[in-house]
Formats: structure tokens, sequence, C-alpha cells
């Protein structure tokens, strides 16, 4: 019985473990480890192979991507500084993409951003927005910082 309690504790230290180390902070909000040129670099290689096709392998977005199509979506917005990626926090961020805007919506709201919980994994979708937030300028990184609780 103290064997399995123990290996239970065990489990949950790990699995808390895991979860610290993939939000990057004790606090248990997630945090984009844009600073880390490793996760950065492995980012820009996740996000020209999943997001590029519609955000642009510039961030740039789609043309006109304020205006609803004739089916009533948006187009996909830049994930550069002229975009609103950086006006949502990191947590926002990180459930937009994991599972998609429909999920997280609203009933009824209708958006082409897919769910990407079975094709990437937690720490490439942080990687890929942390590439996309080593990109913005260090004012912009500032101002998202601050949003998110921990200005420099």
């Amino acid at each position: 019985m103290i064997r399995w309690l123990m290996l239970g504790g065990l489990g949950l230290v790990v699995a808390a473990g895991a979860w610290i180390g993939l939000a990057g902070s004790d606090d248990g909000v997630v945090r984009i480890p844009y600073g880390d040129r490793e996760t950065v670099a492995r980012g820009k290689q996740v996000y020209a192979e999943a997001c590029a096709c519609c955000h642009g392998a510039d961030l740039a977005g789609e043309p006109d991507w304020r205006q609803r199509r004739p089916n009533g979506r948006l187009p996909a917005p830049p994930h550069d500084e002229t975009g609103h990626t950086w006006h949502h926090p990191d947590g926002d961020l990180f459930a937009v993409t994991k599972y998609g805007v429909a999920k997280l919506a609203p009933p009824g709201y209708e958006s082409d951003m897919p769910a990407f919980e079975d094709q990437l994994s937690d720490a490439e979708i942080l990687a890929s927005l942390a590439y996309i937030k080593s990109t913005w300028p260090p004012e912009i990184q500032r101002r998202h910082d601050a949003m998110n609780g921990r200005a420099p």
C-alpha cells in the first residue's frame, strides 16, 4: 500500500513538473518562451510547416484579413506586429492554437482556424508561438509581457 502511494505521489510530482516545464513558470500559467533560441528555431520550422500556409511565410496574414468573406468567416490575420496576435495573453494564444477558435468562441461562431491538438504537441505549439513573438519589435514584446503580468 505504501509503495503504491509513493509511486502515485511520484507520478503526481512528475506530471506537475511536466506542466510547469511546459508552461515555463511555477504558477501554472502558460508562458511563451520567445527568449530561448533553440525553441524559437524549432518554432520557425513548425510555423513553416503548420501555419504559414494560411498566415503567410512572412507572418503577414491573408489579404483583407479584417473583411469577412462571403461565407462570413474572416481570413487568417497577420502574426506580425500589424495584427492583433500580440493583443492576446500567452494562455489564450496557446488555447486558440491547440483547440481552434470554434471550440473557444460563442456557440455558432465559425472560423477556418483549425485545432492543432492532434497534429502538434504542446511543446511544438509553444515553439511556434515563441517564433512568432520573437519577430515582434522589442516594444511590442515588452507590451505583450506587461499584459501577461511579467513586465521586465
